[in-house]
């Protein structure tokens, strides 16, 4: 299945094979509007803001500040209630392109086409990506098993490897990037450009507290763990003396989301509106119950600088 495709640069205009990664509550305008003036671009979630005319709102000011490919990310599956009128407004204010996760992409890549926009799916397996080539996405976003939030199981060379022989559409690393050494690393395994979040919390441009800041310079990669407590799906986040209390095993919930099947639906929805005001509120605020998301590239973290100065090391030897 392998054969040349475009790069992310080529596909999307810009100078880098580089996207900031949609991180929630933590990625903004000023972020995406940084990195198009970097040479890059950058995705927000729709569900980092609270009402879909805020993201109207949120889209309207970076184009009119700067000129560039703009992405935002959908959750697509059913504990989304926003989606529709998330995409209304992307459709309508004209987003150059989609990251999906967590779902079935199909009315987003249909709807997206109508539009000549791009959309880009998260997958962790060449059976997940086979089907969102079936369904016209533009690329992959191979999300491996150093990525931060919700990681997949595989390691990058053999994630892209695998996809490399299974699908003809471009790959979009996601995870483990920190250094100009690891997108290389990406880009001759195969892929077509890279995804690259957690270091970017740790710039000035994040909206987040100093202390979640601090946090990505203080702690390793030996400290980001794996937990389904924040959403009852899979999610890597920094081992602190709150997440050690409460435990890595399945809550209550969890518990009985399985045991009933029936109740599943309701039950992941719960979970995720739980899961994400937690995070709301240890990222936006401090107390001893901090549960804070990051991946295992928080290593790479050595001090809070601008992201045009992260990014300039990611890029170093592209040109």
């Amino acid at each position: 299945m392998e054969k040349d495709v475009k790069q992310i640069n080529e596909l999307l205009g810009i100078k880098y094979p580089i996207i900031v990664a949609p991180m929630f509550l933590i990625s903004n305008v000023s972020m995406v509007i940084e990195a198009i003036r970097a040479g890059c671009t950058a995705a927000i979630p729709a569900l980092n803001y609270r009402t879909s005319d805020a993201l109207r709102s949120a889209i309207r000011k970076i184009k009119s500040t700067e000129k560039g490919p703009i992405g935002i990310n959908l959750i697509v599956n059913k504990s989304n209630f926003r989606l529709k009128k998330d995409l209304d407004v992307c459709l309508e204010e004209g987003v150059d392109f989609y990251i999906t996760s967590l779902g079935n992409p199909k009315m987003v890549i249909e709807k997206a086409h109508e539009k000549n926009q791009l959309v880009f799916c998260d997958v962790v397996n060449e059976l997940y990506a086979q089907k969102v080539e079936a369904l016209g996405a533009d690329a992959v976003i191979a999300v491996n098993s150093s990525a931060g939030g919700h990681a997949g199981p595989k390691n990058m060379e053999d994630l892209v490897g695998t996809l490399r022989k299974s699908i003809s559409i471009p790959i979009i690393s996601a995870g483990g990037v920190s250094s100009a050494t690891h997108v290389k690393q990406a880009l001759d395994a195969g892929a077509a450009g890279v995804s690259v979040g957690t270091i970017f919390i740790a710039s000035d441009e994040a909206p987040v507290t100093d202390e979640y800041k601090q946090a990505m310079v203080d702690f390793g990669k030996d400290d980001i763990v794996m937990t389904t407590r924040l959403s009852g799906t899979p999610c890597t986040v920094i081992k602190t003396p709150y997440v050690e209390k409460i435990g890595l095993e399945p809550s209550w919930l969890e518990r009985l989301m399985k045991k009933y099947s029936g109740l599943k639906k309701i039950i992941k929805a719960i979970l995720f509106i739980r899961g994400m005001k937690k995070l709301r509120k240890s990222a936006f605020g401090f107390s001893y119950k901090m549960v804070w998301c990051a991946g295992p590239s928080i290593e790479g973290v050595k001090s809070i600088r601008p992201m045009k100065e992260i990014i300039k090391e990611l890029v170093d030897g592209l040109n």
